[in-house]
């Protein structure tokens, strides 16, 4: 498909630099296909009235790590600065990653993170890395002197938040964003970029659900940062999604199937578990375990297999995300929804307001 059919008007303005507060205080435009009325503005508390008993929510429990590293290379007595973006663990001791300036990286050149003057004599005080690969678009593969845990604590120590692009462009990462950019579901170290819609929960919207009986199950989706990436090709078919890592454990495979086979709709609180399930699921919609990377890229023509309802915030034009959403309600009408939304002073994309869309019956 062509790339410009994704294209509309965004105001700059309309990109939340922060959070609503509290978290839960967010706007929610629902969006039913075929309805007379396709939208609805409501707010994310309405959560509780809009779902209904036996309903199954499912949320990424995937934690961002700061994943942002600025380092140097050293080639005899000139050095140069490289901002390293991780984006996929590869082992106890490789991360993919995207390099700026790539082009200056030779392979089996190091790049120093942290202090690497000689009156340092703490190893702990640098982090060093190889670059054993190259790829396209900047991408590099490092293998790091440390491994496993002692990595983990290195990357936490010299790594920054990855807020992203449109946010960080425009204000620097400060201390609230730690907390901000975490959903209350985090536990999996993993991510390079947060499960927006996930953010929006709160202890107390979570206990309302349960007490309406709408049920609460974690997936693991560790999100790249090539979720940051522009779509540059003009057809859908020469963009090329980058893997991610994700997870359903049999016993969550188990009860949402569980639930479907009562009669509950399954409801995919961000694009992460929507395209996790999506993955995990057989022709017949049977979700089965699974482990392992997915790709899986979604646009217009998809037939859903996994997902009912689908929880997610507003997302950039031409970006996989709104080609996502595009696919599960309907090009035409997201474009409708999208225009109702900057007309009604939504705010737009990680720090943003949410959408509630229903599934477009296909055929």
């Amino acid at each position: 498909m062509d790339v410009g059919l994704f294209d509309f008007d965004l105001p700059e303005d309309r990109i939340a630099l922060r959070p609503a507060s509290p978290r839960d205080a967010a706007r929610l435009l629902v969006v039913r296909p075929g309805a007379d009325e396709p939208f609805e503005d409501r707010g994310i508390r309405d959560l509780v009235s809009l779902l209904r008993p036996g309903d199954a929510l499912v949320l990424n429990d995937t934690r961002v790590v700061p994943s942002r590293l600025h380092g140097r290379r050293y080639r005899g007595e000139t050095s140069a600065r490289i901002e390293i973006m991780l984006h996929k663990r590869e082992s106890e001791d490789r991360w993919l990653a995207f390099a700026r300036p790539a082009k200056k990286l030779s392979l089996g050149e190091t790049i120093t993170f942290g202090d690497d003057s000689e009156g340092i004599a703490c190893e702990l005080g640098r982090l060093q890395a190889e670059v054993v690969a190259k790829g396209e678009g900047g991408e590099v593969e490092l293998r790091f002197a440390f491994a496993g845990a002692f990595l983990d604590e290195a990357i936490a120590r010299f790594g920054e938040l990855p807020l992203p692009p449109y946010i960080a462009g425009k204000r620097p990462t400060d201390a609230a964003d730690v907390q901000d950019y975490q959903t209350m579901h985090a536990s999996a170290d993993g991510a390079v970029a947060a499960p927006t819609a996930g953010l929006h929960f709160t202890p107390e919207l979570v206990g309302a659900l349960e007490a309406r009986g709408v049920t609460r199950h974690l997936v693991t989706l560790h999100v790249g940062a090539g979720t940051f990436l522009p779509v540059k090709a003009e057809d859908t078919d020469e963009h090329r999604m980058h893997a991610e890592w994700g997870s359903v454990s049999p016993e969550t495979a188990a009860a949402l199937n569980a639930v479907r086979a009562q009669g509950g709709r399954i409801v995919a609180v961000g694009t992460t578990s929507l395209r996790l399930l999506e993955s995990a699921a057989r022709e017949d919609g049977v979700i089965e375990p699974f482990s392992g990377d997915t790709a899986i890229f979604i646009t217009p023509g998809y037939r859903f297999r996994a997902v009912d309802l689908l929880l997610t915030n507003f997302h950039l034009p031409r970006s996989t995300l709104f080609m996502l959403v595009s696919a599960f309600s309907g090009l035409d009408l997201m474009k409708r929804g999208y225009a109702h939304a900057i007309a009604q002073g939504y705010r737009f994309y990680s720090y943003g307001d949410g959408s509630l869309l229903h599934r477009a019956q296909i055929g």
